[in-house]
């Protein structure tokens, strides 16, 4: 009986305390992320001001390149990655010179026309504090560890105002296939303290409600397996691309600034004769998306070539808007393929798919479906998320991510290492059973039908 009694003191200890801690990271993780995004509002509307805005591109990044070079390269890139590599690197120990390096580098970067998104700054702001908390604290590493994964998750949720997927999305997005379960409570408690501090600071989250749901039928459930699929393969480009921008950009060994300035110019030219709808975050485009107004076909791909060319220069900012700016268009494009009338719920739908599949996170995009276009999707966008998630395969848009889990038994790979270290070009120890074949490898053998054995 005395053991039952101290066992549940210790745990309430325990609820009171992670209550206590994550309250007050939310708490620094909404007044930071509030910060960030009334700067960020402030310099937005600049295309009615000056139309040209974007010529001062090659400037602007040259700008963000060298503060980040020079006061903090741990800021540099989309931040998220750079938190999961310091969670699983370095048990979430984050300079503090990130923080603000990170939120005026990102500030410099959108207002001029980098293609960036909004959520890495606001992870990377929010580990950032959380990891400067545990030092003032002076916590151990497990518990720096959890401050920092309830920091990504309040900088996620404050961002998008999504609290609970934001703070799934902290959980699950560090090791692919597994959700930190320990975190979990105070990764939830961050992620809405954090949203209510922004909102009373005065962000404002615009929630859309998909306004014509199509009931669950064969045919519905049909196509959101193939709107699962064409996301995932759409994902899979996005990831091919940020690795080529960053892999030539690197080859040139050229000073960053070089780098930044040759960027800035191919911004320039997409501005110019393309459409200034790729640049910045591109946010119009997908409430028109998400509205049901037909994208221009190749949306998706030049907003993830402009994205690739910003951050594989040395731009400062996130990959997420990007994501849901690719995954609308490639819900809209599907639906316009397939004549479908609700364009503005395949937008819907497409847009969490791609982000289940490029982040390799089908839980918090499922939830996140739910709470910004309401419950009746559920069905529709679990499945489209799960399918995308499948179809990206051992890749993400986070290199760092651990793979936790062999998407299919048929692909023996190596769990407990990072995305980055899988080649898909060794990949010969796979095993595809087919009916009278096993493929193994490349080698096509077939079955003995007396046995079922080789021959």
């Amino acid at each position: 009986m005395h053991r039952k009694i101290v066992e549940q003191v210790t745990l309430l200890a325990s609820v009171i305390k992670w209550t206590c801690y994550a309250s007050i990271i939310g708490a620094l993780v909404g007044l930071g992320t509030a910060t960030f995004l009334l700067a960020l509002k402030s310099t937005s509307g600049q295309s009615s001001a000056f139309p040209d805005y974007y010529l001062l591109l090659p400037v602007t990044l040259i700008a963000s390149s060298l503060l980040v070079t020079w006061l903090a390269p741990d800021a540099a890139g989309h931040g998220t990655e750079k938190v999961i590599e310091a969670v699983h690197q370095r048990m979430g120990r984050i300079p503090v010179m990130v923080v603000p390096v990170k939120l005026v580098a990102t500030v410099i970067t959108l207002a001029s026309g980098g293609s960036a998104g909004k959520e890495g700054p606001c992870a990377q702001i929010g580990a950032g504090l959380a990891s400067s908390f545990a030092t003032l604290l002076r916590l151990n590493d497990v518990d720096r560890r959890k401050l920092v994964i309830c920091g990504i998750s309040a900088g996620f949720a404050t961002v998008f105002g999504t609290p609970i997927a934001g703070a799934l999305f902290g959980v699950e997005v560090l090791v692919l296939g597994q959700v930190f379960y320990d975190v979990l409570f105070p990764s939830f408690v961050a992620g809405i303290i954090g949203f209510h501090v922004a909102s009373q600071l005065g962000v404002a989250y615009p929630h859309l409600s998909s306004k014509i749901i199509p009931a669950v039928t064969g045919w519905s459930f049909t196509e959101m397996i193939m709107l699962g699929v064409w996301c995932g393969l759409i994902a899979l480009l996005f990831i091919e691309l940020m690795k080529l921008g960053h892999r030539l950009f690197a080859r040139l060994s050229w000073h960053p600034a070089a780098n930044a300035f040759l960027g800035g110019a191919l911004m320039v030219l997409i501005g110019r004769f393309v459409s200034v709808r790729y640049l910045g975050l591109g946010l119009d485009s997908i409430e028109a998306g998400l509205n049901g107004t037909v994208l221009p076909a190749g949306a998706f791909f030049m907003k993830a070539l402009a994205t690739s060319i910003t951050l594989g220069c040395g731009g400062s900012g996130g990959v997420v808007t990007p994501i849901f700016f690719i995954g609308t268009a490639a819900g809209n494009l599907f639906a316009t393929l397939f004549h479908e009338p609700l364009v503005a719920t395949f937008s819907a739908i497409g847009m969490v798919a791609l982000l289940a599949g490029a982040a390799n996170t089908p839980i918090a995009a499922s939830v996140m479906a739910m709470e910004l276009f309401g419950a009746g999707i559920a069905p529709h966008a679990a499945v489209a998320c799960m399918v995308s998630f499948l179809i990206v395969g051992y890749r993400s848009i986070y290199p760092s991510q651990i793979l936790g889990i062999q998407k299919s038994s048929s692909l023996k790979v190596e769990t407990g290492k990072p995305l980055a270290q899988f080649d898909p070009e060794k990949l010969d120890d796979f095993t595809l059973s087919l009916p009278g074949f096993i493929i193994k490898g490349v080698k096509v053998i077939r079955r003995s039908r007396k046995t079922g054995g080789r021959r």
